[in-house]
């Protein structure tokens, strides 16, 4: 992984800020959708797509490719954004969300949408799928007479809500008895769901103890903090005989004054002149960090 000075930081903050502008828009056009995970979770997803993963918009069954399992997929608009900025498709189509016969539904759908890895839906799913895949490539890796010049790794991405279902402890058992090194799973701990506060409705904490006692490795990152973030993703590249826990603190609807952590921001139609006027403070955000 390359070394990233001040300049290229900056360059994947810009990026994020880029995508959160996407979120507003595609999901103002659709006249529904998700906004506070997406805006909360766009720095992993510019960290992941322009500097973390490896991948290949116009070869998206590269057999070397890393995974990225989007386990809550009502997130995608940001998935989606940062697809499109990374040339699977055009920016233009991001305005297709939610629309019938449009490759961007609002979960991702794997046969539609190429580098889609899965189809999902049902939440606490997405870790057991990761698991399988991370389980594969091991099995594959030490059956193969070639070796690969890249090891791939399987990034799932997880809610802090979806770890009230039961499957998501099931995979996370599996992984730790596995020693699946090559599995990192981020928890977007932003603290909300649909109905209110994570602490209210089911109580996750300690998170992390309940993480290492599946025998894995945790680090806590701050997910809106670009260098922290890619810290976050570097330290994870040095573990070894453990599956790898980020739990990223994040601040949903973050970057627009009057979403931020507010739950019912977790999916709730535009009324009038909301969504111009999160665009207009996405602007100041993106001029200011153009100028600095």
């Amino acid at each position: 992984m390359p070394h990233l000075d001040d300049k290229k930081i900056r360059a994947l903050e810009i990026m994020a800020n880029r995508l959160r502008q996407h979120v507003i828009s595609s999901v103002a056009h659709a006249g529904s959708g998700h906004q506070g995970g997406p805006l909360g979770m766009a720095d992993i997803f510019a960290a992941l797509y322009f500097h973390i993963l490896n991948h290949d918009p116009k070869n998206t069954a590269w057999a070397e490719r890393d995974r990225l399992i989007l386990s809550n997929g009502h997130i995608c608009p940001v998935r989606y954004a940062a697809m499109a900025e990374a040339g699977y498709f055009p920016v233009e189509e991001l305005m297709t969300l939610r629309q019938f016969g449009s490759r961007l539904q609002g979960h991702p759908e794997r046969l539609r949408l190429p580098g889609s890895e899965t189809t999902s839906g049902p939440l606490g799913a997405g870790l057991a799928q990761a698991v399988g895949m991370a389980l594969a490539l091991k099995m594959d890796a030490s059956t193969s007479s070639a070796q690969a010049t890249k090891k791939p790794r399987v990034y799932a991405l997880t809610s802090d809500g979806e770890h009230e279902a039961g499957l998501h402890w099931e995979a996370t058992l599996f992984a730790g008895k596995n020693k699946l090194d090559n599995l990192v799973c981020v928890v977007d701990r932003n603290n909300i769901q649909i109905d209110g506060n994570t602490e209210d409705i089911m109580p996750l904490e300690p998170l992390r103890a309940k993480y290492e006692a599946f025998n894995w490795f945790v680090i806590e990152i701050n997910g809106n903090d670009m260098e922290d973030v890619i810290r976050g993703f570097e330290e994870a590249k040095g573990i070894h005989e453990m599956p790898i826990c980020i739990i990223a603190h994040t601040i949903p609807g973050k970057g627009v004054s009057f979403m931020e952590n507010d739950y019912h921001w977790h999916s709730r139609a535009f009324k009038e002149g909301e969504a111009e006027q999160a665009l207009k403070e996405l602007a100041l955000i993106g001029k200011a960090l153009a100028t600095e």
